[in-house]
């Protein structure tokens, strides 16, 4: 997803999408370790995106604008 898509979702939006990422990621390596991971670029992704939704989150707790692209 697009910092852009975070940035309309409440605080309480981000900590339950950020939960979700987490426990994905998990769920990701635990299937590398095991050797049953398909998709490796995966990985990257839900890694970002767990950035991008901590970067809006504490935007929005400290109240100032964040500067991505496309926001």
């Amino acid at each position: 997803m697009k910092a852009a898509d975070f940035t309309g979702m409440t605080l309480d939006q981000l900590d339950d999408q950020l939960a979700k990422l987490k426990k994905e990621q998990f769920n990701l390596r635990f299937q590398k370790a095991s050797g049953q991971l398909e998709n490796t670029s995966r990985v990257r992704q839900v890694r970002r995106d767990i950035a991008r939704v901590m970067t809006v989150a504490t935007a929005k707790r400290t109240g100032s604008k964040s500067k991505t692209k496309g926001a």
